[in-house]
């Protein structure tokens, strides 16, 4: 397995189009790689929404108002890392310990890093399903969506039920590669395989179903 994916397409983006990515699902409530976190970590506090493509586009520095700058937010993950990584110096092989490193990178859109952080743990512990699909998920926020299909469907592999991976293969495979077969198979199988989901999930994915089945008539 390999972070790699995640560099090509991504190093071309702007910083704006990084953000609007980000932000397209928390626009309709479901974020790619939180909704179905579950117990692995806690859920992170979301950036501040962009509010439209009009704003974003009319201010200066191409982000929405009130949006840190990717210098600042670097400053941010670098800060509250800085006690994670000196107790990885310590414990360079813990897997745990790794993925809480690669969580406050990603919660500050420092994506790559994230990247990096979560594919250590991963060499670890490759069978970890819920590690996997955040992997996924900074890859697809980094601009590369086959890599982030490719590590989830490995994560299926291991765990052909998780919540996590098929939510999010349904969310990139609609957003990412506008597939919208694709992403409604995903999402019933995540219903078909997870009876006992809570009722305000199971209704968030049913209605995203029937949403992407609306958009593609």
């Amino acid at each position: 397995m390999t972070t790699e994916a995640a560099a090509p397409s991504a190093t071309n983006w702007r910083a704006s189009q990084v953000y609007v990515m980000a932000a397209v699902c928390l626009v309709v409530g479901l974020a790619i790689g939180y909704f179905f976190r579950g117990s692995r970590s806690p859920v992170p506090t979301a950036p501040v929404l962009l509010r439209s493509a009009k704003s974003d586009a009319g201010s200066p520095s191409g982000m929405a108002e009130g949006m840190p700058s990717l210098e600042q937010m670097k400053h941010m993950a670098e800060k509250k890392a800085e006690p994670l990584l000196a107790k990885l110096k310590e414990n360079p092989n813990d897997a745990a310990l790794l993925v809480q490193v690669a969580d406050v990178y990603k919660q500050t859109h420092q994506f790559k890093d994230a990247a990096d952080y979560y594919g250590r743990s991963l060499k670890i512990d490759p069978k970890n399903a819920g590690v996997r699909s955040d992997l996924a998920s900074v890859i697809y926020y980094g601009g590369d969506a086959d890599g982030a299909i490719a590590q989830l469907q490995e994560a299926l592999k291991y765990d052909a039920k998780n919540a996590a991976a098929l939510f999010n293969l349904g969310m990139i495979r609609w957003q990412g590669k506008k597939d919208s077969k694709g992403a409604v198979a995903a999402w019933e199988e995540l219903l078909r395989t997870n009876p006992q989901l809570d009722a305000n999930r199971k209704a968030a994915v049913e209605k995203m179903i029937a949403r992407v089945k609306q958009e593609s008539h």
